[in-house]
């Protein structure tokens, strides 16, 4: 996860306008960008979500639901250790 935001780092550099990559490329250049600083800021919160998760892990309330206070499953928390909802729930806040 570290690598992919260094990698987003040096993706979403700003585009200079002396760049004389012409009018359609730089479009196109300020457009990657855009979804690169978006995939980079997913990334982070992925990232911090990680780390929150891997200091609660050890406490008693990982692996419960933070809203109906539920064991989230198990195959759940494999896939996203970060999860801090239950499939039903998660579907009800988002």
């Amino acid at each position: 996860m570290k690598e992919n935001i260094i990698s987003y780092r040096l993706l979403t550099q700003p585009v200079s306008p002396d760049n004389a990559i012409g009018r359609i490329s730089r479009m196109e250049a300020i457009n990657s960008k855009s979804i690169n600083d978006a995939a980079m800021a997913r990334a982070k919160t992925t990232l911090s979500q990680l780390e929150r998760a891997l200091i609660r892990v050890d406490l008693p309330d990982y692996g419960l639901c933070r809203e109906c206070e539920e064991p989230i499953p198990m195959a759940r928390l494999m896939i996203l250790p970060e999860a801090d909802f239950c499939v039903r729930c998660a579907e009800q806040t988002s």
